[in-house]
């Protein structure tokens, strides 16, 4: 890291980032790009891009646009990522100063950029705790907590910097609406919708904080609210960039539960999967979404197909093991079977040779929850697993309790299939700490709907 000073006269835009520079032009399209990145805008990467165009050497953008290669999550886009960290190094060395904020982007975005996602964010941490108004680092450390399942630090975050907020900042929805969603993934569902509904009022355009009012909804059962409330906001959620999409995966699996699979699998079309985009959440949404309906027996059409040459291309890129385990989904799904094995291969080699975050992560949970998921196709069974172990590690892929629900599911059938029927009681006593039993658990017990043969899930 190149030794600068800290002291001297800097910028500070009105998310309180502090910034080298002293072009008032280039700061105030930077701060277009951080309520943009904070809500979820399409207009984020434009805006990064207009302050880049009055400042070059902005350096808080050149570390946003490297945080979102990082986050990405493609092999491809490594390199992106390894050239913003020497572009914001070269522009902070040209500038012969640096806030302490810009000296903590450029050193975090070194160890995403190394494959440390966690050390990253504790790098950010220490910033908020000197800066606890800085919005954009707030938001950046709960991105990557998130992406680690690190729940008790994005909570610990949000709620240390609320001490220092007020209603009447600018942003103060935003961090509502993060410190909602940290609430709402340790089980804290009523004090969640609270700080949700909060997010809302203080900020009526924050997709984030309506997206963790329904999760708290998803959580409790309330589908019939949370189809309500996803279905009246969506002139909100459908202004984002593709989080858009994630929001009507929500709103789909309100419907479903709601007896209007119909309407859901519509909406899979509609806006769940309107084009064949190649981003992992948007993947993700998708089979998560189709493997539930496998699971239940429900035809879906051709609709899986489109997912495969996403899948098979992607089926040796291990960049981030919650991606890859949905690629596997989709594989599967669509009888792609060597491209499935090709990609369990990845994710064993990855934890045997891999570095940082994701080669741990791997080998704890990745490689062996990937075996046990291509073991269901009969070719090349995995040995007995402990599928309730599992699902206590599955936390780490990262992600939220919602979406890596279709693992928990999926382990609680490869329970019942071997006979372990004391496996699949503890993982669905596990799914019940979270959430409220639906009609899946009818399913796995045999109690909602007419009886099948375990295997039969699974083909």
């Amino acid at each position: 890291m190149i030794d600068l000073p800290v002291s001297g006269r800097f910028a500070q835009d009105r998310f309180s980032f502090r910034h080298s520079s002293d072009l008032p032009g280039a700061i105030s399209a930077f701060e277009d790009a951080v309520a943009g990145f904070a809500g979820h805008l399409s207009s984020t990467g434009p805006a990064v891009q207009r302050a880049l165009q009055a400042d070059p050497d902005l350096v808080a953008a050149i570390a946003l646009k490297g945080f979102s290669a990082v986050t990405m999550a493609r092999a491809e886009l490594s390199e992106d990522a390894r050239k913003s960290l020497e572009q914001a190094q070269s522009a902070m060395a040209r500038r012969g100063l640096a806030s302490p904020g810009e000296r903590t982007l450029v050193q975090a975005l070194s160890l995403a950029v190394a494959g440390n996602l966690s050390a990253a964010a504790a790098r950010l941490d220490v910033q908020i705790e000197a800066a606890p108004r800085d919005l954009l680092s707030i938001k950046l450390s709960h991105s990557l907590h998130f992406m680690r399942g690190e729940v008790a630090e994005m909570r610990a975050v949000t709620g240390h910097a609320l001490e220092a907020w007020s209603p009447k900042l600018p942003g103060y929805g935003y961090l509502l609406g993060m410190h909602a969603f940290g609430l709402e993934e340790s089980g804290a569902y009523e004090e969640a919708e609270e700080f949700a509904r909060a997010a809302v009022l203080n900020e009526p355009g924050d997709a984030w904080g309506l997206n963790a009012l329904g999760h708290v909804f998803d959580m409790q059962g309330r589908a019939l609210e949370g189809a309500a409330l996803l279905s009246g906001a969506k002139s909100v959620w459908s202004g984002c960039n593709n989080f858009r999409f994630h929001v009507a995966w929500h709103l789909a699996l309100f419907l479903h539960a709601g007896g209007h699979t119909d309407a859901a699998l519509a909406l899979y079309d509609s806006d769940i999967r309107p084009q064949s985009t190649d981003d992992f959440r948007d993947v993700a949404n998708a089979a998560s979404f189709l493997w539930r309906m496998r699971q239940e027996g429900i035809a879906v059409g051709r609709r899986w197909e489109e997912l495969l040459p996403i899948a098979e291309r992607r089926r040796r890129d291990t960049s981030l093991v919650f991606a890859s385990l949905h690629y596997l989904l989709a594989l599967i799904a669509n009888g792609a079977l060597a491209a499935a094995r090709d990609l369990v291969e990845a994710l064993g080699s990855q934890a045997m040779t891999g570095h940082g975050d994701q080669a741990r992560l791997a080998a704890e949970i990745g490689y062996p929850l990937a075996k046990a998921i291509f073991a269901t196709t009969g070719h090349d069974p995995a040995q007995r697993i402990d599928a309730a172990f599992l699902a206590t590690l599955l936390p780490g892929i990262g992600g939220s309790n919602a979406q890596r629900d279709v693992f928990v599911r999926t382990l609680a059938l490869i329970a019942v299939e071997s006979g372990d029927a004391a496996a699949a009681a503890d993982v669905l006593a596990l799914r019940r700490r979270l959430r409220r039993d639906d009609r899946f658990v009818g399913l796995v017990t045999g109690t909602g709907r007419a009886p099948h043969q375990a295997h039969a899930l699974f083909v």
